[in-house]
């Protein structure tokens, strides 16, 4: 049943990756890509990482690719447009699809695992410790350093993403805080001697 389940999950992994690549409507695409989540998050529950697969459905599944179908389905997008600008620059795409296919050759070709390695993965988590408590040792306290550049990283990306498309519109009235805060009630403020019986 492992073995079958293992072949389904893989299986279904590949072809929502293929079809989100091929797929001619970026709904379709979005809903590919979320298979492809829950495939692979049927993978680590296979081996043991429940912890990271809840992850990967929460964050990926939950979040992430909903943010893309509903921006997809809100947003009007002339796609025959983006496909045309594509078009344009598939030579230099396929160029660089082929550098990494070779780089990857090369790193597989090299590659050599360590003496010590079948027997750690042979090791399974010790049963009075959790997976997620093993996850989270490891994360802060071997690899705490690269967790935060990691982190820090992300916080630089997500900053550089808002300042370049940001767009200050003129035409759309904003709030001035400091303005606020630094006017003069002198000024601000206007009596008027409105006697009775008279309009302002």
């Amino acid at each position: 049943m492992t073995v079958f389940a293992f072949y389904l999950f893989a299986i279904s992994a590949i072809a929502g990756g293929l079809f989100t690549v091929i797929s001619r409507q970026p709904v379709h695409s979005v809903l590919w890509l979320i298979l492809s989540f829950l495939s692979a998050a049927g993978l680590f529950v296979l081996l043991g990482a429940e912890f990271v697969a809840m992850l990967l459905i929460i964050v990926y599944v939950g979040a992430v690719a909903v943010l893309f179908l509903f921006v997809v389905m809100m947003l009007d997008v002339d796609f025959a447009e983006l496909k045309a600008e594509m078009a344009r620059y598939m030579p230099l795409a396929l160029l660089i699809g082929l550098v990494i296919l070779m780089q990857f050759v090369m790193a597989f070709g090299a590659w050599d695992s360590a003496q010590d390695a079948a027997a750690n993965l042979a090791q399974p988590v010790p049963a009075d410790r959790h997976n997620t408590e093993a996850l989270g040792v490891i994360l802060y306290d071997q690899y705490f350093l690269l967790f935060q550049l990691a982190g820090l990283i992300l916080l630089v990306a997500m900053i550089g993403a808002i300042v370049l498309t940001l767009r200050h519109r003129q035409d759309i009235k904003r709030q001035d805080i400091v303005g606020q805060m630094m006017r003069d009630p002198a000024k601000a403020m206007e009596l008027k001697d409105v006697k009775p019986g008279q309009g302002l």
